[in-house]
Parts: structure tokens; C-alpha cells; sequence
């Protein structure tokens, strides 16, 4: 009998806790995050401290919407918009009735060991370093490239080695979105592909590492010719080891990410099933200590590790959302919003 990872997933965890105990699952970006409020949860309310995995946005969302069963994860951290088909797949299973929050911004960055220097690249140089596929002579072919200096004459002739988070992970989600696609659009050879290509070498030149980014921080302070793709928050906590590139002369940092100027920026949630709610008051208390200036807030304690703050109309709407939760909604799936 075949048995689905979600089922597996679910197991794992629930093996590990009892089912009163408030159980997290899903992005790497966000983990640091939650992990810091579930022990401050439990110091404060003098509860169990709630179980927090790191396993993926996709990886989240799977376990999230495979069972309404009482023991399985409550919340899903997700450093994406839940998509349409997680959120029918939750339906599918009679998860209904669900919440999301934005917690904050987040950037992703294209980083490299401190010893390196400082660094500039344009995001189609990027692009051509990590594509299946580039156009050359017109045509598009198997990527060729091994060294940065084959994409450009300007650039190092040092080998292209890039440690990045696997297919489950939503910042590759994001980074394909957001740079890949993007980047496309300025090559004619895509066609109808253009603005939406996103396939990734799977030559050995990109390395899927896991969702443990700070495996990544590893391996770029041992390897001054690799470069990792992986969140802001890991920068902020990493800065005696790892640099940011720039991108297109931007650097990743607070300002640039909330203002939009650089171009990696991203939101940052978590998605929680409401019918748990009626079954373990817990989860309204560690939802209202999350979603506080405390912890999220311009001055809270999450922006010293990496958080960056929402704008404060954003923060009373998800305040809001807290002490009257809203229902997600097809149409609100279809937006990639957490809130009317």
C-alpha cells in the first residue's frame, strides 16, 4: 500500500507530542520566527512549548490540508500565499474554516562567503547562471555555462556552484517567481515562455540543500566560490559569515525590502485551522502573543533576528483578524490576500 509523505509527515510529528500540544509545520524562512514566539509561549503562559517543524511551505501545506484528525499540525507557516490547490485540497479534507496572517517582509537573497567582498550582478546574469535552458546564437540550448565568466567576460572565472532550497520550499517558489520569470522577459528566445520560464539546472550546478538554511551559511563560509539562496533572516543572523550580493545595485536590507526597491522582496504568513481553535483555547492565545508589537510590531523583538515589520495599517488589520478571525475564501486564494 502506498503510503503519501503528507501522511508520513503527519505521523512524525504527531509520534513526538500529545494532542493538546500546539503543533507548527512548513517554511524555513519563517521557523526562526515561530520557534522564538513558541518558547516565549511557553515561559510566559506557562504551557507546553509548542512543537515547530521546519519542512517546507509545500511541505507545511501538505501536512496542513491532509487531515482535520485532532492530531494533526494546527498552524502552517508559509513564506508564499497558499495556492489554490492546497486551499481545495484543505476542502477536500473538511478543512473549511481557516485564517492566514502576514507577519512581516522578508527578502530573499543571493549570498556569498564574507571573505569574498562585495558584489554586484544583474538578475538576467543570474537567471543564465541557473536556467535549463539559455538562448545562444538565437536558439535555446542545454545550459552550457560553467564558469560566471562564460556569461559574461566581466565576471569572476570562478566555478558556478549555488546551494538553494529544494522544489518544496516556497522561497524557491518565490525566487522563481520572482527573479527566473522576470529575468526571462528579457530574452526574446523564450517566446511564448518569456515572463514565465522558471526551470532550474538540474546539471550539479544548483544544489538543492535541504530546508535547513543554515546549512547553506555552512557551506558558503567553507567555499568562497559558492553562492546559497535563502532569507533575509538568515543574512541578519549570519552577517560574520555571510554577504549579500547586490542586485542590480541593491542591496537586500530593511529599508529596501519593505520600500519594494529591492526586487527579492516577499510577505511572510501563517495559516490556522479555526476549528482547532474550538478544541484547544491555546491556539487563540499563541495566535494573539504572535500577532502583537511585541513580537511583530515596528519595535518588536522578531525584527533583532531578521523579521522586518509591516506598515502599521497592515498590523492592526492582522490585530483585527486575531480577535475576529476571517474565513479565507476562493477569492481571497485567487488574490494571494489573507484579509478582505
Amino acid at each position: 500500500m502506498k503510503i503519501s509523505k503528507a501522511l508520513i509527515l503527519t505521523s512524525l510529528i504527531c509520534t513526538v507530542t500529545l494532542a493538546d500540544q500546539i503543533k507548527l509545520a512548513g517554511s524555513s524562512t519563517v521557523f526562526p520566527f515561530a520557534s522564538y514566539v513558541a518558547e516565549e509561549f511557553a515561559v510566559v503562559k506557562n504551557k507546553k512549548t509548542p512543537i515547530v517543524e521546519s519542512i517546507g511551505t509545500g511541505g507545511g501545506f501538505k501536512v496542513f490540508c491532509s487531515s482535520q484528525d485532532k492530531n494533526s499540525i494546527d498552524i502552517a507557516n508559509a513564506s508564499r500565499p497558499m495556492k489554490m490547490s492546497e486551499f481545495e485540497e484543505c476542502l477536500k479534507n473538511g478543512i473549511e474554516d481557516i485564517s492566514g496572517y502576514m507577519i512581516g517582509y522578508d527578502g530573499i537573497v543571493f549570498a556569498m562567503g564574507k571573505q569574498n567582498g562585495e558584489l554586484n550582478l544583474s538578475k538576467e546574469q543570474i537567471f543564465l547562471a541557473l536556467a535549463k535552458e539559455v538562448p545562444i546564437d538565437g536558439k535555446l540550448v542545454a545550459n552550457p555555462y560553467k564558469k560566471w565568466s562564460d556569461i559574461d567576460s566581466s565576471l569572476s572565472s570562478k566555478p558556478i556552484v549555488i546551494y538553494g532550497p529544494p522544489t518544496t520550499s516556497g522561497t524557491r517558489d518565490s525566487f522563481e517567481e520572482q527573479l527566473m520569470q522576470k529575468a526571462s522577459k528579457s530574452f526574446k528566445e523564450y517566446g511564448d515562455k518569456s515572463g514565465k520560464y522558471s526551470q532550474i539546472r538540474d546539471d550539479g550546478v544548483y544544489i538543492p540543500s535541504g530546508e535547513n538554511d543554515n546549512l547553506i551559511i555552512a557551506k558558503l563560509a567553507q567555499n568562497k566560490n559558492a553562492f546559497g539562496i535563502f532569507g533575509y533572516g538568515f543574512l541578519a543572523e549570519n552577517k560574520d559569515k555571510v554577504a549579500a550580493v547586490k542586485i542590480d545595485g541593491v542591496a537586500p536590507n530593511e529599508n529596501s525590502v519593505s520600500d519594494g526597491s529591492y526586487k527579492l522582496a516577499r510577505s511572510l504568513y501563517f495559516y490556522v485551522k479555526n476549528q482547532n481553535r474550538v478544541k484547544n483555547k491555546d491556539i487563540n492565545d499563541f495566535v494573539d502573543m504572535f500577532i502583537s508589537e511585541a513580537m511583530i510590531g515596528d519595535e518588536g523583538v522578531l525584527k533583532t533576528i531578521g523579521l522586518i515589520p509591516a506598515d502599521s495599517q497592515t498590523f492592526t488589520k492582522m490585530k483585527q483578524n486575531v480577535t475576529e478571525p476571517i474565513r479565507l475564501t476562493k477569492e481571497m486564494i485567487k488574490s494571494g490576500e489573507v484579509i478582505k
